[in-house]
């Protein structure tokens, strides 16, 4: 979930201080778009995983598919009502800003989707780093930005790629973790294109990138360097995975990881806002 609360925090922290009155309910109603495309998301993938059998043998947390604990149905029932309740959100933002964030969303819940599902799911080619780079940072977080005040900003499209970064760091532990079974049933992840030991240095790149742009956003404004306290807890997960750890040692630090991008997106948030 701090893939989905960090970006909305951060959008609307660059959006203060900026020319323009910045309109309260529509960042909440931003948040409520990305907790329920999240949401959606895990759904979705469960479902189309479920279905297909790739999660038949799992090393990570229990899946509701796979494992009979709910039935193909109603988990795909979530998903179009988490889906649902993100479009009415959205739609919301786009009445009173502009309709094209229609097509924005439209794309974002198709992306969602398609991530696993559908006949060619991209996340089986290798693109799902993709999806979540562009929409759990860049759109989530101009997003929000535009949402506040009406207007994207530099300092919105840094700051969202820094949030897209360590998003994309969660799913290259997912991935890391699950090389070995997704290799088996045809799942050409990133990470199973890549290899173990190149997606563990990619994971360690998105990492040392998030704080990179962390300080290019100083160029805008200076306390944003509140940030790089994070550092410390990047460190573990980092020394874990370039360590070796693999299987479920990984699912530590798929939580280390969200716990980094959370401790990070506050520190931003904070000193953006100041």
């Amino acid at each position: 979930m701090p893939a989905a609360v960090v970006p909305v925090a951060v959008g609307a922290a660059a959006a203060v201080g900026e020319p323009g009155d910045l309109v309260g309910w529509r960042v909440v109603a931003a948040l409520v778009v990305s907790l329920a495309l999240q949401v959606g998301v895990n759904y979705a993938n469960d479902y189309s995983d479920g279905v297909r059998g790739t999660d038949d043998v799992r090393v990570g947390p229990t899946r509701l598919v796979a494992s009979g604990l709910a039935s193909a149905s109603s988990v795909k029932r979530a998903a179009l009502l988490a889906f649902g309740v993100a479009a009415v959100a959205g739609l919301a933002i786009a009445l009173a800003t502009s309709l094209w964030l229609l097509v924005v969303g439209a794309a974002a819940i198709a992306a969602g989707w398609f991530y696993t599902g559908g006949p060619k799911p991209y996340g089986y080619l290798g693109l799902g780093e993709v999806f979540v780079f562009v929409f759990f940072g860049l759109v989530a977080t101009a997003g929000t930005t535009f949402a506040a005040i009406e207007s994207v900003t530099t300092l919105s499209l840094v700051v969202g790629s820094a949030v897209g970064s360590l998003a994309c760091a969660l799913l290259v532990i997912n991935n890391l973790r699950d090389i070995p079974t997704d290799r088996d049933v045809g799942k050409r992840t990133l990470a199973v294109r890549l290899g173990d030991g190149r997606t563990r240095w990619f994971y360690a790149l998105l990492v040392t990138a998030a704080f990179a742009l962390t300080a290019v956003a100083a160029a805008w404004r200076l306390p944003v360097l509140l940030g790089l306290a994070a550092v410390p807890f990047a460190i573990g997960p980092v020394r874990s995975v370039l360590g070796g750890a693999g299987g479920p040692a990984l699912i530590p630090v798929l939580g280390s990881t969200g716990r980094l991008q959370l401790v990070w997106g506050v520190l931003v948030t904070v000193g953006l806002s100041i």
